[in-house]
């Protein structure tokens, strides 16, 4: 395994340059020397298996690795008990994708807190984590990797310490670490170096040196106001943060071999390879 960028979905450039089908997504991404892809199910899944087994027979052809994000109203955390242990559908649904495309892992949004307290709605989280392993399990899905993510937004289940808990509760569980989220939630906390350094060591503490290695990420600058995260945003901007560079050092410095997708608003293929050469340009003068 190394290290690994690539885009969420596909960017404006994409259908710019006269591409229509997510099949040819894999060709476009290596095209720009990138090494991942991140297939979007945010709005339910509804790829097919054709569709899907060319996505991945193309991604195995130009060296692309690939994971899926779960649909967004997966509610884990919900005070419903029959919608939150309703989401197993959405779950089946993207592991029958991720399966049929050669992707390993699922990335999904741990839930909102409602009138919860931060306490009862991470208790439900993790029951319904639980629930949800055991059926993917059942269904032959055991291969498959599920990233809880850090979420942008105050109001939602996913500061980095509930994630950390979450991947507790199976060793096959990755984290996804979103730099932009927690940095909005935490508003503007990743400023330097250190702060990088104290998340990771975090990590190491808690699921250990292994897992924290090959973590799951997504990337890019988010605007936030006094309830987190607002919008997403590009490269370009510099009211906002974080800083790639500051990341990029890090995980030079520390060898990790994660994979980084990048969640850029319209140019997230162009900002993956801006990533991955800023990368590349920390771990040279490393050497």
């Amino acid at each position: 395994m190394s290290i690994a960028f690539g885009p969420a979905g596909n960017s404006d450039s994409f259908k710019a340059s006269g591409y229509r089908s997510s099949a040819d997504a894999p060709f476009y991404v290596a095209s720009m020397g990138l090494n991942a892809y991140e297939y979007q199910c945010g709005n339910g899944v509804t790829v097919k298996e054709a569709g899907a087994r060319s996505i991945g027979e193309k991604a195995r052809e130009h060296g692309v690795r690939l994971s899926i994000h779960a649909p967004y109203y997966i509610s884990m955390s919900g005070e419903d008990d029959e919608k939150r242990f309703g989401s197993l559908r959405y779950f089946l649904q993207s592991a029958e994708a991720a399966r049929f495309m050669g992707a390993t892992r699922i990335v999904y949004h741990p839930g909102g807190l409602g009138k919860q307290s931060r306490e009862v709605a991470l208790v439900r989280s993790i029951e319904t984590l639980k629930y949800v392993l055991s059926e993917l399990d059942k269904a032959g899905y055991d291969d498959i990797v599920l990233c809880p993510e850090v979420m942008g937004k105050i109001n939602q289940v996913g500061t980095l310490e509930e994630v950390m808990e979450m991947c507790r509760v199976d060793d096959r569980l990755i984290p996804c670490v979103d730099f932009g989220h927690l940095n909005a939630r935490t508003l503007g906390s990743l400023k330097e170096e250190a702060d990088f350094e104290r998340i990771f060591d975090y990590m190491e503490n808690t699921i250990g040196r292994e897992r924290t290695n090959k973590f799951h990420s997504h990337f890019s600058k988010i605007q936030y106001s006094k309830g987190g995260e607002v919008r997403h945003l590009t490269l370009e901007d510099t009211e906002f943060g974080p800083d790639f560079s500051l990341l990029a050092k890090v995980l030079a410095k520390r060898g990790y071999e994660p994979t980084i997708i990048c969640e850029s608003a319209g140019t997230q293929a162009e900002d993956a390879k801006e990533m991955m050469e800023c990368y590349k340009d920390a771990l040279s003068k490393r050497q």
